[in-house]
């Protein structure tokens, strides 16, 4: 298993997150579906990298978004999914 760092994300029209990714990795980008598979698999995690340390990216289930899952993180304990905020891939 490795830990994959995500400085950038792949959004719709509509802003919702399709893909994961960091400048200069090999396994960059993934899409959505396969980091869902792979965090819930225990293949790969992936986190958000700050200054003062780092983010866990999870899969939340929710039956009322397409696929009935979505990845986010909870850096400041809010219902704001920070991976909204990281720059386009």
């Amino acid at each position: 298993m490795a830990a994959r760092p995500v400085r950038k994300t792949g959004k719709n029209s509509d802003g919702d997150i399709t893909s994961l990714c960091d400048d200069g990795s090999s396994w960059s980008p993934v899409s959505k579906a396969q980091a869902i598979r792979d965090i819930e698999t225990g293949t790969h995690t992936y986190y958000v990298p700050w200054t003062t340390g780092h983010t866990d990216i999870h899969v939340v289930v929710d039956s009322t978004v397409d696929g009935g899952k979505y990845l986010r993180t909870d850096r400041d304990n809010t219902a704001k999914n920070n991976l909204d905020d990281l720059p386009d891939c």
